[in-house]
């Protein structure tokens, strides 16, 4: 009844996870049940374990990239805070100029606009990426869905194979106990026969007979039913090591999606696709409407211009995001918030990076080097499959 009843919690609860998976960061190897004498089984897992560190590998390039973009734009503001007075006035006043054009622009489109001037801004510092961003979150959120399956599939499988184990353990041990029942029935009923014949001389040579070719067909089918249950053990453990396998991929995969979601919201600070879309679809009609409205935008353009310019000669490395955030450059506050943002992207980045170095990379190569050191016998070969990896995605 509890089998049946986490089964039916299982597919009428979504969001229902065992507990194993509640700690998702976590990458177990598990090789109790690997047959290292097996050259293919000592292959697939090596070649399992350097995957991982490949996948891991291209994950961080991609991350690094990111890193440094974000890193530049806080360096960028450490550059604009450390100008000198008269330089630092002389930016204040082009992006006021900036400011106060942004703000006539918008006073001439107060009847017929559809969205917050900020969350405008906004969307059009984020431009192309916008589209972009509106992919990549459809798509993480649903291969985060798969992903879900995935593990509540893989979850009731490893289950249902546990239970099966279970079942075969205990039948193996119920006829080791009825083949010790029967020779001791034997053992028994020669003795008695033994009795019979000597101390009253009964012709018991049928009694042997019949106890004999009895204890034989028992034995023989205890014997065949126990090596059938042997072999579906080793058939189930095989499984289950191949499921726990499984469920480190999948971890691992969870893992970076989930990380991968997470910057994405941060970084278009919405909560899903949805949203992002809905929100481009208001940009892009505000964006039509104010085409009206080109001599402002004349205007507009030759205060980015000048602010740029000074940006520039400031060494700031990216001065176009500044055209769209000048209230940071006049408020202390708004700079304060724009470089929180930036940190907790950093951060996010950098917990993703840590990740796939420390708990994927670094495990999978501690893992391959314990390899090594408990299999002395098969260390040259696995020192070759390593070299044979690296010089083909070198």
């Amino acid at each position: 009844m509890n089998i049946i009843r986490r089964l039916i919690n299982r597919f009428t609860k979504e969001d229902d996870f065992p507990a194993e998976f509640e700690l998702w960061e976590d990458v177990v190897y598990d090789r109790k049940n690997i047959e290292f004498r097996d050259h293919k089984q000592r292959k697939d897992y090596v070649i399992g374990c350097l995957e991982q560190i490949k996948d891991a590998q291209m994950e961080i390039e991609g991350l690094k990239q990111e890193y440094d973009i974000v890193t530049s734009q806080l360096k960028d503001m450490e550059e604009i805070e450390a100008l000198p007075a008269s330089e630092s006035q002389a930016l204040k006043d082009a992006a006021m100029r900036l400011s106060e054009v942004g703000k006539s622009r918008a006073g001439h489109e107060l009847k017929s606009v559809p969205m917050d001037e900020g969350l405008y801004q906004r969307m059009e510092a984020l431009g192309d990426q916008v589209e972009e961003g509106i992919r990549k979150l459809e798509d993480a959120q649903e291969y985060h869905k798969k992903i879900k399956l995935d593990l509540k599939r893989l979850s009731g499988e490893k289950e249902a194979y546990a239970f099966r184990k279970s079942e075969i353990t205990h039948l193996m041990e119920d006829l080791r106990s009825v083949m010790v029942v029967c020779l001791s029935a034997t053992v028994f009923c020669v003795l008695l026969l033994l009795v019979l014949q000597l101390g009253f001389a009964m012709d018991v040579q049928i009694g042997y007979l019949l106890t004999a070719g009895l204890c034989a067909i028992a034995i023989t089918v205890i014997f065949i039913k126990y090596s059938d249950a042997r072999r579906d053990l080793k058939r189930m453990e095989k499984s289950i090591n191949k499921l726990i396998g499984l469920h480190n991929s999948v971890k691992i995969r969870y893992v970076n999606n989930s990380n991968l979601l997470e910057y994405l919201r941060l970084k278009y600070r919405v909560a899903s696709a949805a949203e992002l879309k809905k929100l481009h679809g208001k940009y892009l009609e505000e964006k039509k409407r104010r085409e009206a409205f080109r001599q402002l935008e004349k205007k507009l353009k030759a205060a980015e211009r000048d602010l740029v310019g000074l940006l520039r000669e400031a060494r700031v490395g990216d001065p176009l995001i500044w055209i769209h955030q000048p209230a940071a450059i006049l408020d202390k506050r708004e700079m304060v918030e724009v470089r929180h943002n930036l940190i907790i992207r950093r951060q996010s980045l950098r917990k993703r990076v840590d990740y796939n170095k420390e708990v994927v990379a670094k495990k999978a190569q501690d893992e391959i080097r314990e390899l090594v050191e408990d299999y002395p016998a098969y260390a040259a070969e696995i020192r070759d499959m390593v070299a044979e990896y690296e010089g083909k995605y070198s």
